[in-house]
């Protein structure tokens, strides 16, 4: 392409809309445009990057044996009644009526529609293991949309789902789906960590996300410094100690001790010093479960992971207590809460077992008691409540972990029966008898991946694309006016055409300095620089954009030299136009 023949419209400025690094870069280098409040339109290279991405995952994805369809996107409302997500979904479904009042929804996602697709013409055994795979445009009515591509109402997402006669079968795959998405984010350049998740709203069991490494990143990620555990803060676990009490001849008598106006950890430790610390301390927090109150006790330095503790309770979600309430059920103001005594349940994290002569609340406002041991002075049902923190010992080899932030990129779940059996997605066996398909689920952010690869590949110039996904492979650039410059920059460019390698040609009437500024901030992968210092000797400068100096090559052979930098980094050479 030429660039006086591109719709490019770079800017300078950085958008005041514009919150972090791939919204800015994708706004000023031409990329997208946003229509409204999370809704974007890709401009020329914006789509091409898309497709980039599109062209990789279809290919592993075919590679894979799934199979490519194409679902509506405007789904009539009884298939999600029939699941219950019609109502569980709330304001994220974006909801409508047709002009006879006829209720619809636009897709967040099609599990439900894949599953009725399936339960038309699926009925033997014989006929799985299937997998089914489209690339879609998915909306949800994101209250805070934000950060550009990264999370916006209307995106494009690869969703496929596989579909087996028994656990074994699914198992089987999902570890291909695991695979094919290893090859894809390889593919991609992308660094990232493959981390044990929760499955949310989708419903199933195995889960497992892969998260784009970035210091910009939503998800907190604790993965171990050693081995390969990694796991979102949302599930992660810390190795514990076994759940047993320290040696009673070691505990101390308890004492009831005055702590006016010291309710927070660090008030205590100040006031009561002697060596004390958080981690000597048990934090005591009311909270609210469905239609009761409940207590949850950590170690001081350790806070409650509210989602576990849903999760234990088997309700949608907890919340702290009101101060009225906190007082009700201890009879002592927020800060001075302890499971000595307490009337109602009290659920402990493990380590709170481990901890020998602790400081509680007194359940007695400004009132604080000493030497306080689980199984002595207290029982409490011991589970998994604390978030992770840095440092924390991994559960498989005992090594610390670390955290990280990351891009969730791709999910994939194993889906059991939970939408096949509510939908009457049935087989028959071998032996005849009726049975429920089994389904896994696995999804990629497509158009998300646009700018979580903008996150990881930057510098202060602007983007600095993988080959495999860059819009155009190589830009050609020739300083100066006179005829041997265009001349050698329009053998260069036609050379690369024929070679199968994308290129643009900025034939501006511009300034060295402007051009390279725009050739740095698109991040196109490869520059080649023509001037009349290496045009004298029959060559051209040629630079990839994430180092700093450029190699002198000869004319004649630059396109073989971009030919083969291009297919070492796995990308594809399509050829372009004039």
């Amino acid at each position: 392409m030429r660039y006086t023949r591109g719709f490019i419209p770079t800017i300078k400025e950085v958008p005041k809309e514009a919150t972090n690094t791939s919204h800015v870069l994708l706004l000023r280098g031409g990329y997208v445009r946003q229509v409204g409040a999370g809704i974007y339109e890709l401009l020329p290279l914006g789509l091409r990057v898309l497709h980039r991405i599109e062209g990789i995952v279809r290919d592993e994805m075919d590679r894979a044996g799934a199979q490519e369809v194409l679902m509506p996107a405007l789904l009539p409302s009884e298939y999600f009644q029939e699941t219950g997500r019609w109502d569980s979904f709330g304001d994220t479904l974006i909801r409508l009526k047709d002009r006879k009042g006829g209720e619809y929804n636009l897709g967040p996602t099609h599990e439900e529609i894949i599953t009725d697709m399936v339960r038309r013409d699926v009925k033997s055994y014989r006929q799985m293991p299937l997998n089914l795979y489209q690339i879609q445009m998915k909306f949800r009515d994101e209250p805070r949309p934000r950060a550009g591509l990264l999370r916006c109402r209307e995106f494009v997402m690869k969703d496929a789902y596989s579909f087996d006669i028994d656990e074994a079968g699914a198992l089987t795959s999902y570890a291909q789906m695991r695979d094919a998405y290893h090859r894809i984010f390889k593919r991609l350049g992308l660094a990232y960590r493959i981390v044990a998740a929760d499955s949310g709203a989708m419903g199933g069991s195995t889960s497992a996300e892969f998260q784009v490494l970035a210091q910009s990143g939503e998800d907190a990620i604790a993965a171990c410094t050693k081995c390969d555990y990694a796991a979102n803060i949302e599930v992660a676990t810390a190795a514990f100690k076994a759940d047993v009490a320290p040696d009673a001849a070691a505990m101390q008598a308890s004492l009831k001790i005055h702590t006016p106006g010291a309710g927070g950890i660090e008030d205590v430790v100040k006031f009561i010093g002697k060596g004390l610390t958080p981690a000597h301390m048990l934090k005591s927090l009311v909270y609210t479960a469905g239609l009761r109150h409940v207590m949850v006790v950590v170690r001081g330095d350790h806070q409650v992971h509210e989602l576990k503790l849903a999760r234990l309770l088997k309700v949608d979600a907890v919340h702290l207590a009101s101060d009225a309430d906190v007082k009700s059920v201890t009879g002592a103001s927020v800060g001075f809460a302890g499971p000595v005594g307490f009337k109602g349940d009290v659920f402990a994290d493990h380590a709170v077992a481990n901890v020998l002569n602790a400081v509680t609340g007194a359940n007695e406002s400004d009132h604080h008691l000493t030497n306080v041991n689980y199984g002595r002075d207290f029982k409490a049902e011991l589970a998994d409540l604390r978030t992770v923190a840095a440092g924390d010992a991994c559960p498989e080899c005992g090594a610390a972990l670390d955290l990280y932030q990351g891009i969730e990129g791709g999910h994939i779940f194993i889906l059991g029966t939970h939408y096949s059996a509510k939908m009457g997605a049935t087989f028959l066996d071998e032996k005849g008898a009726e049975k429920p398909i089994i389904m896994g689920c696995y999804g990629i952010g497509v158009s998300r991946l646009i700018a979580a690869a903008i996150e990881q590949h930057h510098d202060e110039n602007g983007i600095t694309w993988p080959l495999a996904i860059a819009p155009y492979h190589v830009i050609v650039t020739p300083l100066g006016k006179e005829d041997a410059i265009r001349e050698a920059a329009e053998k260069v460019y036609t050379s690369l055409l024929a070679a199968g390698v994308e290129v643009i040609l900025d034939d501006r009437d511009e300034r060295p300095g402007v051009k390279f500024k725009d050739a740095d901030l698109l991040g196109i992968p490869l520059r080649i620089t023509i001037g009349q210092k290496s045009l004298a000797q029959g060559k051209v400068e040629l630079k990839k954009r994430t180092e700093k100096d450029a190699v002198l090559v000869d004319i004649d052979a630059c396109a073989a030299a971009v030919r083969t930098l291009v297919t070492e980094a796995g990308a594809v050479l399509r050829g372009g136009s004039a």
